[in-house]
């Protein structure tokens, strides 16, 4: 397969895109009855624009608040935001990796190498913070880059940006900006840093300090959350040798498709690894170190590090692999590639869509639409008001915040098998939860719908 053209293989980038774009929209839409829990989480506590909340910091909110404050309760808007995002951070590492290669062929191939890790298909229907940093992840390392390689103050005060703006997506960032630290100490030592890289500091603290003072308001509450997840208060030493090695098991298993790609885009290949060379360098040190920091943090602390942790740690992993690699016969087989990729590429949804499917006690299943249509029929039936707040957990609370026309209030007021007394003329409550507890304690009107316990409360007819 011969590229006669440049702008052919641009041609070809951005099919690519909205391929992917389209596909990953229009399969969970017709697929999934309902949201996933992290998209509705996020969207209920996105109420007030918070700077914070207590499992994450607030930008993977920010982004559903949006779209919720636009678009309302239609579903197929947050499959698109996540895309949005994985194809913003594809089309980053593909500028990215024309800064080093010249053979454009060779940038196409270091992005499409991509869907063969499932972190940026299959997983990504639910938009959460691991998606959320895609982005940011992608267009920190690109202006750490730029500014390394010209020394403008535009490059690093992007870099700071887009730094903050990953922690805000997710404290696990730390890892991505640690990481750059060890390429700084090792221009410091070959007496090449740049020190007006520190302009970058101006605008990552001035991002972070509105959301720094909220965590010293609320006793570092994130902190905590994020502590709990590893699994830390529950450890015994095997620990330390148990879970970093499931990790790196795991680690194999999620590049294992990637590599099976590659092996079809090259055939003639020299081993390029000149540990001279700045951009190898500088792609090792963003690919590699990441992953051994999480493997550390397992050994050294014995915890568990999650699956989905890792998504953004592997964007240019096909920037690595084809810059190791390239020769002038690199992509000699394209052929070949592009049928493998193609296999892949519909492999992901082919999959996705048959166990969004097959299966149906998913979260995604969650007659979410039909329980907050039945409680709109029957508010309307005995009340004269409108329902103002609702109460329940985040999942059952948050779809009837999501899915009511009234776009009430939310709040987790059942506690300790009470209801808070709400009075109103203006604003109904609805409460719903385990049918046994309500049937005991609702003051107002109770029915059941789809195993779900109702309490309404408002201004009688």
């Amino acid at each position: 397969m011969k590229f006669s053209k440049k702008n052919q293989i641009n041609e070809i980038f951005i099919f690519f895109l909205f391929s992917h774009l389209f596909i990953w929209v229009a399969i969970p839409t017709f697929s999934n009855n309902n949201l996933p829990l992290d998209v509705i989480e996020a969207i209920v506590w996105s109420d007030g624009w918070p700077l914070g909340w207590e499992k994450h910091p607030p930008l993977s909110s920010w982004f559903p608040g949006l779209f919720f404050k636009i678009f309302g309760n239609q579903d197929w808007v947050y499959y698109l935001l996540s895309q949005l995002f994985v194809v913003t951070s594809f089309i980053v590492v593909w500028k990215f990796s024309l800064e080093f290669f010249e053979n454009k062929i060779q940038s196409l191939i270091s992005v499409l190498l991509l869907e063969g890790i499932f972190f940026y298909n299959f997983t990504t229907p639910e938009f959460n913070v691991n998606v959320c940093q895609l982005p940011f992840w992608s267009l920190t390392v690109f202006y750490c880059w730029r500014g390394i390689k010209n020394n403008d103050n535009y490059s690093w005060l992007l870099f700071g940006l887009f730094a903050g703006l990953g922690i805000l997506s997710k404290y696990l960032f730390i890892y991505l900006l640690i990481t750059i630290d060890v390429f700084f100490i090792y221009l410091i030592i070959k007496k090449k840093f740049k020190f007006n890289c520190l302009i970058s500091v101006v605008t990552f603290f001035l991002i972070l300090t509105p959301h720094i003072i909220w965590l010293s308001e609320n006793d570092f509450i994130t902190f905590t959350y994020a502590l709990s997840r590893t699994g830390i208060d529950e450890l015994n030493y095997l620990d330390h040798l148990l879970y970093p090695s499931i990790f790196l098991g795991k680690q194999i298993g999620i590049i294992l498709p990637f590599l099976l790609i590659f092996l079809f885009a090259i055939s003639k290949y020299k081993f390029n690894f000149n540990l001279k060379d700045k951009k190898l360098l500088f792609l090792l040190t963003i690919n590699l170190i990441p992953i051994f920091l999480m493997f550390l943090t397992s050994l050294i602390l014995g915890v568990k590090i999650r699956t989905m942790w890792m998504t953004p740690f592997y964007l240019f992993s096909g920037v690595l692999i084809v810059y190791i690699f390239k020769t002038k016969n690199t992509i000699s087989k394209l052929k070949y590639f592009f049928t493998i990729f193609v296999i892949f590429f519909l492999l992901s949804p082919i999959t996705y869509f048959y166990i969004s499917i097959t299966q149906t006690d998913k979260r995604t299943d969650y007659p979410g639409k039909i329980i907050a249509k039945t409680v709109e029929e029957e508010w309307k039936k005995n009340f004269t008001n409108q329902i103002g707040l609702v109460g329940g957990s985040m999942w059952q609370g948050g779809n009837l915040y999501y899915n009511l026309k009234s776009k009430p209030k939310w709040d987790n007021i059942l506690d300790s098998k009470k209801i808070i007394k709400f009075k109103s003329d203006k604003d109904g409550f609805v409460l719903i939860g385990d049918v046994n507890i309500l049937s005991e304690i609702c003051k107002g009107t109770f029915f059941e719908v789809k195993k779900e316990g109702i309490c309404m409360i408002g201004v009688k007819r």
